[in-house]
């Protein structure tokens, strides 16, 4: 189990055979210790005998908790109670859509700061 924990739980570079089993025979086996709560049983009973062996309470007499909450706005009615509408917008097809040509206009140009590149068409 310290190989697991020193490497992030790389089932598959364990080493091989006769170190350890088949890495999908410790990986079953972990994973029924594991929803059998042997690991949560080991750990605490670890932690209850560090804590003896420093002189301390077996069970911590504190905790910290980190909590945030973000109050959210609740939205009442249907979701999709509107049915959408029709653009009013010109069609692409619409003989009044204005239609794109490079000409030169006889009104004054749009001054900008920055530099542009010189127009083409």
């Amino acid at each position: 189990m310290f190989y697991v924990v020193r490497t992030g739980c790389q089932w598959r570079p364990l080493p091989p055979p006769p170190a350890f089993p088949p890495w999908s025979t410790v990986y079953r086996y972990f994973r029924a210790f594991l929803e059998a709560g042997v690991w949560e049983t080991l750990r605490h009973h670890l932690v209850v005998m560090l804590r003896e062996q420093e002189g301390r309470d077996p069970t911590p007499s504190a905790a910290i908790l980190d909590i945030q909450s973000v109050k959210t706005t609740e939205k009442e009615g249907r979701v999709a109670s509107t049915r959408p509408r029709r653009s009013r917008a010109a069609s692409v097809t619409s003989p009044s859509a204005p239609q794109a040509s490079c000409s030169v206009s006889s009104s004054t140009p749009p001054t900008s700061r920055t530099p542009t590149a010189p127009e083409r068409c």
